[in-house]
């Protein structure tokens, strides 16, 4: 009966996702007018809706970090994590935070700067101000807030209570035998389909940023044919990576790129301006702690609200639907650890580090944009992918900086589709965190397919609409994991002190019986 349900969840959303790309491929126009009209109703109506549900994410993240179930392991009694924390660590930035970073660590900032919040005037110093406070907003507790929670119950489902590695299964406290019927199966299927087109829209545009890199570093055209070549190769590597499995390939690679990072950072750090970037660091964290909740919850509803649904209302309902991918990914890498170690480690330490790159990187471009030493926001405003390269390669040093940011994405890239195939492989393979690797190749090679022919056929965007736009249904399914997950919590340490109980009721008996 299991396999036929996997079957099912496999064989749906793989259709779903190839009739979407077809339709891609075939009338982009179409499609685009589609999914932008959806994209742009769910923003204006449900705006508040992502607003106040990624807040009470991350809310519900301090409770559980914090009280009283804090000391309860993701694991069977007497088993440890599986990893070490550094390696932890390198894995959870193998899962969504690298290719974000690099992507955006240049370009919001300065896209902030010249198209600044309602209220700000653009290119000035309080604008530059906001645009870090934002972009560190936009990149630290919200998006993990929504990870954790999905990670956190996955993991604790599986490990803890040996159910299957499922997003339906989650829920079992609240949906009881229906998680293994017509229910659980749509909502494994959204979860499949919504992870599949997200990862395959983000899988194009690392394609565009590799290509807009090299171009920039080496005498190659930023062409869809550079942009072919690369998903060509980037799918070769994620191949051998893939076979290598968990352990092996998405290990090895993530523990460099972590390397490589901090490299990157730390050289742009010291070869920038490293004064104003200490300082920026600590004014724009400060500022992002004092006004959280202003920040959280302001949608500006008696002004033009068109840039919070442009950047917040888009990112939070990216985040969102990229949930089960990352969820299930940091699920697989932090058993053994207490829920306050997952917490804490996922919460907390990403987005620091989150909101050191973009100071670092992004303050560096807005240095050198109001100092007048380079030009980054007039190419960024024509290409975001630019931002990056245009930054390293006005410092010091900046081929070989460029050259580290070029190595750095394309290592994202592979760790990328390959922890996405993983996650795939898990949701099609009735919960097995041991996923066949010719599942994980089917679903690499589909991601591959379905970057190529959008970037040919010019439906990427609107395709990434599409996933947005399922976001709002897993939202509310995030909303019952919290609630699920919290249920099965509270009975976990019941029946914890109902078992102390138990064991010290017979030595009281005993010590009173010999007292007599």
């Amino acid at each position: 009966m299991q396999k036929r349900t996997s079957g099912t969840v496999f064989y749906v959303s793989v259709g779903l996702v190839v009739a979407l790309v077809t339709t891609g491929a075939v009338a982009p126009e179409r499609l685009s007018t589609v999914s932008g009209a959806a994209l742009a109703w769910v923003n204006q109506t449900f705006g508040w809706f992502y607003m106040l549900a990624t807040t009470l994410f991350v809310l519900a993240c301090f409770f559980l970090g914090l009280g009283p179930y804090k000391h309860i392991r993701l694991s069977k009694k007497g088993r440890g994590p599986d990893y070490s924390f550094f390696t932890w660590l390198g894995l959870l930035f193998a899962a969504r935070m690298g290719v974000g970073l690099v992507f955006w660590g240049a370009a919001e900032p300065i896209l902030h700067y010249v198209d600044p919040p309602p209220g700000i005037e653009a290119e000035t110093d309080e604008a530059a101000r906001a645009a870090l406070t934002y972009s560190v907003f936009h990149w630290a507790l919200q998006p993990w807030g929504v990870y954790a929670i999905v990670g956190l119950a996955l993991a604790y489902f599986k490990y803890r209570k040996g159910k299957p590695g499922l997003i339906s299964h989650s829920l079992s406290p609240l949906l009881g035998e229906r998680v293994e019927g017509p229910t659980g199966k749509v909502i494994n299927i959204v979860a499949t389909g919504a992870t599949a087109v997200g990862v395959a829209t983000t899988f194009g545009l690392s394609a565009l940023q590799v290509s807009g890199g090299m171009s920039e570093i080496f005498p190659v055209p930023n062409t869809v044919v550079t942009q072919m070549v690369v998903i060509a190769v980037v799918t070769g590597l994620f191949v051998i990576s893939s076979l290598s499995g968990v352990d092996k390939g998405i290990r090895y690679l993530s523990m460099t790129n972590l390397g490589v990072a901090i490299v990157l950072l730390s050289a742009v750090l010291v070869l920038g301006p490293t004064s104003f970037l200490l300082e920026s660091f600590t004014t724009s964290v400060g500022t992002y702690v004092s006004d959280y909740f202003d920040l959280s919850l302001s949608l500006a509803p008696y002004s033009d609200g068109a840039w919070h649904g442009e950047w917040t209302i888009f990112f939070w309902a990216w985040v969102i639907a990229w949930a089960p991918y990352v969820g299930m990914f940091i699920a697989r890498v932090s058993r053994g650890r207490t829920v306050q170690e997952f917490v804490l480690g996922v919460l907390l330490v990403p987005a620091v580090l989150g909101a050191l790159w973009f100071v670092v990187i992004g303050g560096t471009a807005l240095d050198l944009q109001t100092r007048g030493i380079a030009d980054i926001a007039g190419p960024t405003q024509e290409s975001e992918e630019l931002a990056l390269f245009l930054t390293l390669q006005s410092l010091p040093g900046g081929l070989v900086l460029s050259l580290l940011g070029l190595l750095l994405i394309v290592i994202f890239f592979v760790t990328s589709a390959d922890s996405a195939s993983y996650v795939l492989g898990v949701l099609s393979s009735r919960g097995s965190m041991v996923p066949s690797k010719l599942v994980r190749l089917v679903w690499g090679g589909l991601i591959s397919a379905t970057a190529a022919v959008l970037l040919l056929s010019g439906g990427l965007e609107a395709l990434r609409a599409v996933a947005i736009v399922a976001a709002l249904p897993f939202a509310v399914v995030i909303l019952m994991m919290v609630v699920s997950l919290i249920k099965a919590l509270r009975q976990d340490v019941a029946a914890e002190r109902d078992e102390a109980v138990a064991e010290a009721r017979p030595q009281g008996t005993e010590a009173r019986s010999s007292g007599g």
